[in-house]
């Protein structure tokens, strides 16, 4: 009999929905309370009998799981899971792609539009007592919008910015220009150097791939238009943030919108901390801890995937 190990917080009902949709399986239920990324539950026991994990159990305890078959992580990304020696050989690796574009993409655009109306600014007055204008405040009317990946939550925020009234909306992804829901235009990354200067906003949600590591240098800050704004929530790296310190201090930029930096977290006395313009939240866009729906979502992308499982179907999202 296979061992299904399950991770995620669930109500008994939800538990009687996971043991239905593999009613042959022995079902482990070790909820993770805690909203971190990868933190520790079940025993080693637990992960030694475990031919499925449902969860994202921290890479060390892998090491133990001599049956597993499976691994459905509750996120998005997947690269510490693919690092070499981190899943024994011949394991199926599958993602939570699609559960987290409603969360991550409405963090951005209220990262945008925070800075657009300059509420930073005026939370700052108030805790001064200081009933004093900021400056301009902008639109997304009429702008031209870039974002860089146009998966799930790319087309989302696509959607968001485009009902606001975005003049155009560009997207960027990895395998090259086919047409993405929502957006004007598609292109590969090779193109980001001949849209940068043309993007009023710039919105990351780019995996961490050789291609992305450090995408956006300070050449490209540079590069974008004058009082444009950077928005980052898919990896710290694609973005060289002393670099942004830098080029914010400079005025070059209205702002930069970051839920991911790198390093990561961002050590005390980084120039960012302090920089102009810069609105950081702590990686908190995509937690599942944090929206109720992204929780819904990865619950029912897990069930639909067990069922597969069960039946012998192909898995969705396949990472590996």
């Amino acid at each position: 009999m296979k061992t299904i190990l399950n991770l995620l917080p669930l109500i008994q009902e939800e538990r009687a929905r996971f043991t239905a949709a593999a009613p042959d399986c022995r079902h482990l239920f070790r909820p993770v309370e805690q909203v971190t990324p990868r933190a520790s539950s079940g025993t080693e026991e637990d992960y030694a009998a475990a031919h499925v994990i449902l969860g994202c159990p921290p890479e060390g305890r892998l090491a133990c799981s001599g049956n597993l078959e499976w691994l459905q992580l509750w996120s998005a990304g997947a690269d510490r899971y693919l690092a070499p020696g981190v899943l024994p050989a011949g394991v199926t690796l599958t993602t939570a792609v699609g559960a987290y574009g409603p969360a991550v993409s409405e963090h951005l655009l209220a990262m945008l539009l925070a800075l657009y109306k300059r509420l930073p600014d005026y939370r700052d007055r108030q805790h001064s007592q200081l009933w004093a204008d900021a400056g301009p405040a902008f639109s997304l009317l009429g702008q031209t919008v870039l974002v860089g990946g146009t998966g799930d939550i790319g087309v989302h925020f696509a959607r968001l910015a485009r009902a606001l009234g975005a003049g155009r909306v560009l997207g960027l992804r990895r395998s090259g220009g086919r047409p993405a829901e929502g957006f004007d235009e598609t292109c590969g990354l090779e193109a980001l150097d001949r849209l940068l200067p043309q993007a009023d906003a710039v919105a990351l949600v780019l995996p961490h791939t050789p291609e992305t590591a450090g995408l956006m240098t300070r050449a490209r800050l540079l590069a974008m238009k004058p009082g444009a704004v950077l928005l980052n929530a898919g990896r710290g790296t694609a973005v060289d943030c002393a670099a942004l310190a830098e080029v914010l201090h400079a005025g070059h930029l209205l702002g930069a919108g970051l839920d991911v930096t790198d390093p990561e977290p961002l050590p005390p006395g980084h120039p960012l901390w302090t920089a102009p313009g810069a609105l950081i939240t702590p990686h908190v866009a995509g937690g599942y801890g944090h929206m109720a729906v992204t929780l819904a979502r990865i619950k029912a992308l897990f069930l639909d995937n067990l069922s597969r499982y069960a039946q012998g179907l192909p898995l969705r999202n396949q990472a590996r």
